[in-house]
């Protein structure tokens, strides 16, 4: 399941990027925006750890712009900038109150609080910052008229709960542990003179299952295979070699959830250390199949430094 923020940050940020505002400096304590009245009715009844509450509020629930607000204030510790807070989240219509998602059973969805959040989307980041671990905010998305024959969207109601939140370890520069010798007859991988990694397939047969071999093992913590992580990387297809994506062409590293990529990373990057250059040979079914995406082809093959998890 891809992480219910990261698809909503995006949109909210077409929202609300047009106002002009910059984003205000946070406060001690959580800010509210948008037309907060429309919660005036909103109840929640807590039903225990790991289940979402009951939610009542008047219907049919309609907003023109986001909307913000914390609605049961917890007795933790505020929520500080550029921590990560851990969320539960509740989405439900705003027409009838029906459930469109819910994660409380699952595990929690992290949401960095980082300048980069505080530059997009100032209103999610106002919101969380200076809020109480424990606390519930309500979220109204609006809704979206029906065009070129997409059905009319009502208006979504989140109800999120801040479980936790913890610093964030700085990503590595690069990557940081003890060279490891790989097997012979997998793809080799030297840096070139600018320090970026460069595979070469040649003689290489093609994979019978996965392969995760470190080629630096880290000394950091474990990857979970619910962790975002932070690394640089390249890829390049098995047949012939081509490279197909690169962080280090672009200059930037890249972030991503483990949940929210193809399984051959998720399976071979779970249960690495930070630190960690990795050499990955996927076969295609556990990257995008027969029929590829974009330049990437068949069996693929990645380095990737692994220079953060959380």
């Amino acid at each position: 399941m891809r992480r219910i923020l990261a698809i909503l940050i995006p949109g909210l940020l077409l929202l609300t990027a047009c106002g002009g505002s910059p984003a205000a400096a946070p406060e001690p304590t959580s800010q509210s925006a948008g037309d907060t009245a429309k919660f005036d009715s909103l109840k929640l009844t807590d039903n225990g750890d790991k289940k979402a509450p009951a939610v009542d509020f008047a219907k049919p629930l309609d907003v023109s712009e986001p909307t913000v607000k914390v609605v049961t204030e917890g007795s933790g510790d505020p929520v500080k900038a550029n921590q990560v807070a851990s969320l539960s989240i509740l989405a439900v219509s705003g027409t009838d109150g029906s459930t469109l998602e819910d994660t409380y059973a699952k595990d929690p969805e992290p949401l960095e609080l980082d300048d980069k959040l505080k530059t997009g989307n100032a209103m999610i980041y106002n919101a969380f910052v200076g809020a109480k671990v424990g606390s519930s905010l309500a979220l109204a998305i609006p809704g979206q008229a029906a065009a070129q024959g997409t059905p009319a969207q009502p208006t979504q109601l989140l109800v999120i709960k801040v479980l936790s939140a913890s610093d964030v370890t700085p990503a590595l520069q690069k990557p940081e542990g003890d060279a490891v010798t790989p097997p012979a007859g997998l793809p080799t991988v030297k840096e070139n003179d600018k320090g970026i990694p460069e595979i070469n397939v040649d003689g290489v047969a093609a994979p019978t299952a996965l392969v995760s071999q470190d080629l630096i093992k880290g000394k950091g913590a474990e990857v979970k295979a619910t962790d975002t992580l932070t690394v640089n990387y390249v890829g390049v297809n098995l047949v012939g070699g081509a490279k197909f994506d690169s962080s280090f062409d672009r200059g930037e590293t890249a972030s991503f959830a483990l949940t929210g990529v193809i399984p051959g990373w998720t399976q071979g990057l779970t249960g690495k250390t930070v630190g960690s250059r990795v050499l990955l040979v996927v076969p295609k079914d556990l990257a995008y199949g027969d029929a590829g995406q974009g330049e990437a082809k068949g069996d693929l093959v990645f380095v990737v430094d692994v220079l953060a998890a959380h």
